[in-house]
């Protein structure tokens, strides 16, 4: 299975990238004419809006070169949106291959060789879903509102996302799109913010995963869907739309885990890419990390501060969604078993060497022991993760163990 991985992920996104090129050549057929009432925008929009959010630069990307192949002429590709024209879709298609190819490829390499490209990629889903939620979303979406006002008015039908539709629509000699605009286009956004949340943490899992086969099974998995919609919606819109609002419900009940996931990869880029490290010092107390999975009541990967009492015992402050009211948790655990596991990219708080209860960010890697001293931790620093398995590989063949052997 772990050798079929990366043709499976190559196959994906070839696919997902491939097939608005070969439904734009093919057109509609005779047997499934253009749907001409005004909500067909709107039931184009939820797919093409949902299918960017999944995966911001390879969906825009796509979408672009969709409108410029099915343009009818040179004229008609000159009208066209910026993210329609070579010049983006191209370098934006060849992005997604290079990442495409990573994650492939990755598989056979160790973790700490493509991690850092890992990191890379985070930052580009990051820096996409703000331009397509800042430019590429509010446009389809000004565009739909368009298309409703002139089919409502009798005009051009709004069959779905044309070039023609989207570049120059005549609605008449007072166009209200504007009006309908001031519902659409937020509409449109919160749409697109709920569903780019949960795929970005797919991103953010690939940080944590310290084995390439999972990373490029969740790639995988989250192309496949994309190659999904995109296939569906243009088979038949209604489909297409269907499947995108169950999409978007499922985002809306994972919100709060993509929303935290989000915040643990945004804090974890910026150390990483930064060196803050270099330039941080842990304080005496109350200091930030993110909550682990074995702290009883509060969600993992919550943001918060972690105060040693007067008392001496632990306790963690956090405000859920980061603007809520503030909120405390009790650290259970005693403080003479509590280590800090330090691995290869970030370490952690575990009690009983196994149980994680705080994930500490970049900036703390190599200050793991002014922390020990600030909390009072009696388990001290100990290897985790990936280095805690070099050094048992060490150990084994040419350290401690070998060395016992001979004698």
């Amino acid at each position: 299975m772990k050798r079929l991985l990366p043709t499976l992920v190559l196959a994906f996104t070839l696919a997902v990238i491939l097939a608005p090129f070969a439904f734009a050549a093919v057109g509609p057929t005779a047997a499934q004419p253009a749907d001409r009432s005004p909500v067909a925008p709107v039931v184009g929009a939820i797919s093409t809006v949902t299918g960017m959010a999944i995966s911001p630069l390879l969906g825009t990307g796509a979408y672009g070169a969709y409108q410029w192949w099915s343009a009818k002429d040179e004229a008609a590709r000159a009208t066209l949106p910026w993210f329609a024209h070579w010049s983006f879709f191209g370098p934006a298609l060849l992005i997604v291959g290079a990442c495409a190819a990573k994650d492939a490829f990755g598989t056979l390499l160790p973790p700490g060789f493509k991690k850092p490209l890992d990191v890379l990629e985070t930052i580009e889903n990051k820096a996409t879903g703000l331009v397509a939620a800042g430019a590429v979303v509010p446009f389809t979406m000004a565009a739909v509102s368009k298309m409703m006002v002139a089919a409502q008015a009798g005009g051009e039908p709004g069959g779905g996302l044309v070039p023609s539709g989207l570049a120059m629509l005549h609605v008449g000699a007072i166009d209200f799109s504007w009006l309908l605009n001031l519902l659409t286009v937020p509409f449109g956004l919160a749409m697109f913010a709920v569903v780019w949340m949960a795929s970005h943490a797919i991103n953010v899992l690939i940080l944590l995963s310290p084995w390439g086969a999972i990373d490029a099974a969740l790639k995988a998995a989250r192309t496949a869907l994309l190659g999904l919609l995109t296939v569906t919606a243009m088979l038949n819109p209604w489909v297409g739309a269907a499947l995108s609002l169950v999409v978007i419900l499922i985002a809306w009940l994972v919100a709060g885990w993509a929303f935290r996931l989000t915040c643990f990869g945004s804090v974890f880029c910026w150390d990483f890419f930064t060196v803050r490290r270099a330039r941080f010092s842990p304080k005496e107390n109350d200091n930030r990390m993110f909550a682990g999975g074995n702290l009883p009541g509060v969600p993992p990967r919550t943001y918060g501060r972690l105060v040693l009492r007067t008392a001496g015992g632990l306790e963690f402050y956090y405000r859920p969604w980061l603007v809520l009211p503030e909120r405390s948790a009790v650290v259970e655990a005693d403080k003479a078993r509590l280590t800090v596991g330090k691995g290869l990219f970030f370490s952690s708080i575990t009690a009983n060497e196994r149980d994680t209860l705080f994930l500490l960010p970049p900036r703390y890697h190599g200050h793991e022991e002014t922390l020990v001293r600030a909390y009072l931790f009696g388990g001290g620093v100990r290897d985790a993760g990936l280095r805690k398995a070099w050094s048992v590989l060490k150990e084994l063949f040419g350290g401690s163990a070998a060395r016992t052997q001979v004698v």
